[in-house]
C-alpha cells in the first residue's frame, strides 16, 4: 500500500499516523491494513474519571443535596463537580492521543458533532460520551435509540419536560431536522405527533431511563404517513424506514470522513450500503477499501478541525501541557472546546474552521507549543467562570504555553530522515508554489527545527 494512502487512511480514520507505524505497514496490503484499523477498536473502553469523595454524590438530586448542604457549601460543590467536566475534556483529548481503538475513537468525536450535546452534569455527560463511544461503530437503529434515553440529552433538549398534558417539542423536532433527516423531510404535525410519543420518558437519579407512565400519552399517533399507538422507539422505527434517514447521516460521514465537496453518485452509493441494515462498521470497512477513497481529489482537501491539529501535531513529537488550562485555552481561541458544542447544530466544520485570526493562531501554534512562543493571552469570550478568573488574575497577558515536549522520541524516530521525508511525512496536500519556494530557500540546522517550519506553513492545516 502506498505512502500517501496510508496517510490518508490514517488521517480519516484516525489523527495521522508515526513514522514507525507507517513503516509497519507499508508492505501489507490495503485489505490488511483497514482489518487491522477494525480488529483494534472492535471492543470499546469507557473513558472513566477517578471521581474519589465526589462518587457519594452520584445518586442524589439537587433537591437532596440543598437540604444536606448551606449554600454556600452547594456552590463549592458545584464548582468541583464542573472542574471534573473539565477533566473530562483533557482525558478525551488523552484518549484521542492514544494508539489504541484510534477509529473508534475518531468515530467517537464525529458522532458527538452529530448528536450534539451538552450538560455540566459530569456523572451525566461521561455517561453520554461513553454512550457515544459504545455505539460509535454498531448499528445505528440502536444508536439512536440509546442517545434518546440519555439523561444528558433529556435534559439538554428538555424531552424531561414533555408531558401528556403539555408536550414539549424540543426534542423530537431536532431529533428530525439535526439527527436523523434533515430539514423538509417532515411536517410540524410530524413534530407535534413524534413529540407525544416521547412523553413521559425521563431518568432517575443515576441517569437510568425510565418511563413515567402516567405522564405519558398512549393515544394514537399520525407519523410520518402511519398511524398506530407509537412511543419513542417507534417513532425512531419509522424515521429509519426512511432512506432519506441513510441519505442524511451518510452526507455527514462523506463531508468528515472523504471530502467536504460531495460527489453525489458515492454519497448514493454509501446510502444504498448504509440502508440496508444500519451497519456503521459496514459502511465504513465499504468506504476504506472503496477504490475512489483514495483518489488524488480527496486527499489533502479536508481542513483539520483545531482538535484534529492538536492530537495531530502529538502524534509527531509527543508533549503534555504543565498547565491543563492552557489546553482549555487553545481549544477555545480555534473554536472547538470538547463537551462545549456552540449549540445543538454542533461546530460548522470546513472552512468555518478558518478566518483571518484563527489562520494565523493555529500557523503560531507549533511555534507556542514547541519552541516557547510567546502568545497574547487575552480571553475571546466566555467559557467558564473559573477559567475566566485564570486570565483575568493574570497580572501579565503576554505569557508561555508550558508544555513538556518529547524530543527525544522524536529525534529517535524522525532525526536521520532528509527534508523531502519529513515533508511527505508531515504535509497531505500539494504545496503552494510560494510556499516550496519558501521551503527551498529555508535555511535549517536540524529536523526539529524543520518539523516546526512544516507544521507553520498554510498546507499542515489540511489532511
Amino acid at each position: 500500500m502506498k505512502q500517501k494512502h496510508i496517510q490518508h487512511l490514517y488521517w480519516r480514520a484516525s489523527f495521522g499516523i508515526h513514522i514507525a507505524a507507517l513503516k509497519n505497514l507499508e508492505n501489507k496490503t490495503k485489505k490488511e491494513n483497514i482489518s487491522i484499523l477494525f480488529k483494534d477498536s472492535k471492543q470499546s473502553t469507557p473513558l472513566t474519571l477517578d471521581f474519589g469523595e465526589l462518587l457519594q454524590y452520584k445518586n442524589k438530586s439537587y433537591k437532596e443535596l440543598r437540604q444536606e448542604f448551606t449554600e454556600v457549601e452547594l456552590q463549592k460543590l458545584r464548582n468541583k463537580l464542573r472542574k471534573k467536566v473539565r477533566e473530562l475534556n483533557h482525558a478525551w483529548i488523552g484518549r484521542l492521543q492514544s494508539p489504541n481503538a484510534m477509529l473508534r475513537e475518531k468515530m467517537t468525536l464525529f458522532w458527538a458533532n452529530v448528536f450534539v450535546c451538552r450538560d455540566n452534569h459530569i456523572f451525566f455527560i461521561q455517561k453520554y460520551n461513553n454512550t457515544l463511544r459504545k455505539h460509535a461503530l454498531g448499528n445505528f437503529r440502536e444508536f439512536v435509540k440509546a442517545i434518546a434515553k440519555e439523561p444528558s440529552m433529556s435534559k439538554y433538549l428538555n424531552n424531561n419536560q414533555n408531558l401528556k398534558a403539555k408536550p414539549n417539542e424540543n426534542f423530537a423536532r431536532e431529533l428530525m431536522e439535526l439527527f436523523t433527516l434533515g430539514i423538509g423531510n417532515y411536517t410540524e404535525n410530524d413534530i407535534k405527533e413524534s413529540a407525544r410519543a416521547f412523553t413521559g420518558w425521563s431518568f432517575k437519579k443515576n441517569g437510568e431511563f425510565f418511563l413515567r407512565k402516567n405522564r405519558h400519552d398512549f393515544g394514537e399517533k399520525t407519523f410520518l404517513g402511519k398511524t398506530g399507538n407509537f412511543d419513542g422507539d417507534d417513532i425512531i422505527n419509522i424515521i429509519l424506514e426512511q432512506k432519506q434517514c441513510a441519505r442524511f447521516i451518510c452526507t455527514k460521514i462523506y463531508k468528515y470522513f472523504i471530502n467536504p465537496n460531495i460527489d453525489k453518485k458515492r454519497l448514493e452509493e454509501i446510502t444504498n450500503v448504509f440502508y440496508k441494515d444500519y451497519d456503521i462498521s459496514k459502511v465504513m470497512q465499504y468506504i476504506f477499501t472503496s477504490k475512489w477513497f483514495y483518489d488524488d481529489e480527496n486527499i489533502g482537501v479536508k481542513i483539520k478541525s483545531p482538535i484534529e491539529l492538536l492530537v495531530g501535531l502529538n502524534n509527531v513529537i509527543p508533549l503534555t501541557f504543565n498547565k491543563p488550562q492552557q489546553l482549555n485555552y487553545l481549544q477555545k481561541m480555534m473554536g472547538q472546546v470538547l463537551l462545549y458544542p456552540e449549540n445543538v447544530a454542533g461546530w460548522k466544520g470546513g472552512k468555518s474552521w478558518i478566518d483571518s485570526n484563527t489562520l494565523m493562531f493555529r500557523m503560531k501554534l507549533p511555534s507556542l507549543v514547541l519552541n516557547n512562543a510567546v502568545i497574547n493571552l487575552e480571553e475571546k469570550g466566555d467559557f467558564e467562570d473559573t477559567f475566566e478568573k485564570y486570565y483575568k488574575n493574570a497580572k501579565k497577558f503576554n505569557k508561555f504555553i508550558k508544555t513538556t515536549k518529547d524530543w527525544d522520541s522524536f529525534e529517535k524516530n524522525y532525526g536521520k530522515v532528509n527534508a523531502a521525508e519529513l515533508t511527505s511525512l508531515l504535509i497531505a496536500s500539494p504545496l503552494d508554489k510560494d510556499t516550496n519556494n519558501y521551503l527551498q530557500n529555508l535555511k535549517v540546522k536540524s529536523n526539529r527545527n524543520l518539523c516546526v517550519q512544516l507544521m507553520s506553513i498554510p498546507e499542515y492545516q489540511l489532511c
